[in-house]
């Protein structure tokens, strides 16, 4: 099963996508800018083989519901991210405020 609904986060407007898997959820909050993203996000990956994308985002562990991925202090972040004023452990909110 795949939800997806808007998230107004002081008056900028995100999207959670909750998508339910066998033994697992992924979960995302983004906008066109960027996103956060559960444990499942391979940031090394595009740091390291999607740089030149130019990727802005961040992964919060231990997640399990947009709830606590918009709460969790993000566990690591991409350098596009970095580059915004993104920082470890700031809340999946902090970040995406800062995407917008």
């Amino acid at each position: 099963m795949v939800t997806v609904e808007p998230v107004v986060i002081d008056g900028a407007t995100f999207i959670a996508t909750t998508v339910k898997l066998p033994k697992t959820t992924l979960l995302t909050v983004s906008n066109k800018n960027g996103y956060i993203m559960c444990g499942a996000l391979d940031v090394g990956l595009l740091n390291e083989k999607l740089k030149d994308r130019h990727i802005i985002a961040g992964r919060a562990v231990g997640v399990k519901t947009i709830e606590q991925l918009l709460e969790a202090p993000l566990e690591s972040i991409t350098i596009d991210a970095e580059k915004l004023g993104i920082k470890k452990g700031m809340s999946g909110k902090e970040a995406l405020l800062k995407m917008r």
